[in-house]
């Protein structure tokens, strides 16, 4: 999919006149923001608003996130196992602190995907 970003009042008209327009194409629409279909109508969409608008507006191409395969076993099972504690008021720092099975958040913080 392709993310287009928008900085100014003027990008954001014209991105919504674009949304309005070819919904076929639109996958999201998030105000400032919108995905559309990684197809050449797409990036012709996404393309018109950057010549038109210049550095008010940022195209960048996104991938899908598949939990399976894109994430660790450890943070899937440590987000799964925070969200079935008892207190809903527990921050994960506590929640997690001298646990052997789920990662602190430091190291969450500190490792990449």
């Amino acid at each position: 999919m392709l993310l287009v970003v928008t900085y100014a009042r003027a990008a954001r008209q014209t991105l919504r006149n674009v949304c309005d327009a070819h919904e076929d194409c639109v996958v999201r629409r998030f105000g400032r923001a919108a995905l559309l279909r990684e197809t050449e109508f797409g990036a012709f969409q996404a393309l018109r608003l950057r010549e038109k608008h210049g550095d008010d507006v940022q195209v960048e191409r996104t991938a899908a996130f598949n939990e399976f395969a894109d994430a660790p076993e450890r943070v899937r099972s440590a987000a799964e196992a925070y969200e079935a504690r008892d207190a809903a008021s527990t921050p994960y720092a506590k929640f997690a602190a001298g646990s052997e099975e789920h990662p602190d958040p430091e190291s969450l913080r500190d490792s990449e995907l």
